[in-house]
């Protein structure tokens, strides 16, 4: 462990015990001067004395994580890549915005609900004056759930690792009073569906929903009044499963869901609404795939996500969702981080238990191996890469599709991708013939070229955010935009 310097926040948690520095040290085994300077940034945060606050207080060591910590920065740096046209772009530097997260992360975090408040209004504003500015749109554009509703349940669970500890343990917990069996658990579901709550599972049909049939669009619809669950016909055995397990969440533990929900400090019924379904789609996860017996089966395949999906009956996507979860205190599994993006490079999942953190703002980077998996389809891409920060990860990627109807009918490709740090890539089946030792084998990669330093790229399609466009002759297929005449010859 690197000299770790984070005297303010241990600071705040001695005032938020009403503590004084004696108390505090007394309680530590610590002399009070050694706490000073702890404190003043003057001595590091050591492992035995991290140790101890957890053992003292109860406090998750992660509160004092540098992962927080890089999280900050990643958005911090986007908001100052989205000022306001006229502000100066580098009118604060890296090391103060590094020296803010550091000492400061409250305030960098206030920082931040500011910057996504002011986004959000921002977007309705534009619903609005689209609304009003064209008729023809109806009421359909601002009848459409905000983006940042999505932005903020997406930050919910990134803030906690993306592991919800009361309902992994409602899971397994009812998972082994149910008598699931992995890659067999549709029955026991649906029987608990019919014999607890008098609910009868069905297939949707055309013109079961809206005058279009949805069938092919929509997985699940529950008719509370007939007591029905519907289901898609598209979908298969262990989709079928998730989708049932999901509504038992809603039925079986609704005070657990609600009391989530009501500890995020989300800020509108929108983003409660779509934190109750993620809830609920998390405890249908931990349903097929109980915490304990997953996190031993993964770790004896070496984290091998196709022999995982054999033996648990779901798919690489399922799988790798549930590896990103696995960080309960005292049986951690590999901090991975998990995302999902189509060809054009849209994030429709992203979720983390690492500091690892693309931009919200300009794209991801294209020497990522989650774009390589679509010339491959259905090969697992494996690349070591390295931000610009220095951090080395392991990712893994590969396509999956899905069909929602017959010939002729569009299906959905994605390409799902698993990464994680490289110290722990050596516990990973993907690290065997890979040389980890090696400082050339990361391939470069960044955020997203308006907040990546990597000045050189060959693929860079921005300038990095407060910094000149340098124009030259090889920059032709680099500009957006035809380079004038006067200026290929000034």
């Amino acid at each position: 462990m690197k000299k770790t310097f984070m005297g303010v926040r241990l600071r705040r948690l001695r005032e938020e015990r009403g503590l004084t520095q004696v108390a505090l040290a007394r309680a530590l085994e610590i002399s009070a001067s050694y706490l000073n300077q702890i404190e003043q940034n003057q001595r590091p945060l050591t492992v035995p004395v991290l140790l101890k606050i957890n053992a003292v207080f109860g406090v998750d060591v992660q509160h004092f994580s540098e992962g927080d910590e890089a999280r900050l920065i990643a958005g911090l740096r986007d908001v100052l890549a989205d000022l306001p046209p006229g502000a100066p772009a580098d009118a604060v530097s890296l090391a103060e915005v590094r020296e803010l997260a550091a000492n400061m992360p409250a305030v960098a975090r206030v920082l931040l609900a500011l910057h996504r408040g002011r986004a959000e209004a921002r977007e309705r504003l534009e619903a609005l004056a689209a609304h009003y500015g064209d008729e023809r749109g109806g009421a359909a554009s601002t009848a459409q759930t905000p983006p940042m509703a999505y932005e903020e349940v997406r930050d919910f669970f990134f803030a906690r690792h993306n592991h919800i500890a009361e309902l992994d343990d409602a899971a397994e917990h009812l998972a082994a009073q149910w008598r699931l069996v992995p890659g067999a658990a549709g029955a026991a579901l649906q029987a608990r569906l019919e014999q607890a709550h008098g609910v009868r599972v069905a297939l949707l049909q055309g013109g079961d929903g809206d005058e279009a049939g949805e069938g092919a669009a929509v997985q699940r619809r529950f008719d509370a009044a007939a007591r029905v669950l519907y289901l898609s016909p598209t979908l298969q055995g262990a989709q079928r499963a998730f989708q049932m397990a999901t509504q038992l969440a809603f039925l079986e533990v609704p005070h657990l869901l609600q009391h989530s929900v009501q500890g995020a400090a989300l800020s509108g019924e929108a983003a409660r609404t779509l934190a109750r379904i993620g809830l609920a789609n998390y405890l249908a996860g931990a349903l097929l795939l109980p915490y304990g017996a997953f996190l031993r089966t993964a770790e004896a395949l070496h984290y091998d996500i196709e022999r995982l999906g054999q033996h648990w009956g779901v798919g690489f996507e399922t799988v790798c969702h549930r590896l990103s979860t696995l960080q309960r205190p005292g049986a951690r599994g590999v901090p991975f981080f998990f995302i999902r993006v189509d060809r054009a490079g849209n994030i429709s999942k992203r979720q983390s238990a690492t500091h690892f953190h693309f931009s919200k703002i300009g794209g991801t980077c294209p020497l990522w191996n989650v774009y390589e998996a679509f010339a491959q389809p259905g090969r697992i891409v494996r690349q070591l890469a390295r931000m610009p920060d220095g951090r080395v990860y392991l990712w893994i990627a590969r396509t999956v599709t899905r069909s929602t109807g017959g010939w002729g009918a569009p299906g959905k490709t994605f390409s799902v991708a698993l990464g994680c740090d490289v110290q722990h890539a050596g516990q990973l089946v993907y690290a065997r013939g890979l040389d980890l030792a090696d400082p050339e084998a990361p391939v470069p990669i960044g955020m997203g070229c308006k907040v990546c330093e990597r000045t050189a790229c060959p693929q860079r399609a921005f300038p990095p955010v407060g910094r000149p466009l340098e124009v030259n002759e090889d920059m032709a297929g680099f500009t957006p935009y035809r380079v004038s005449g006067a200026a290929k010859g000034a």
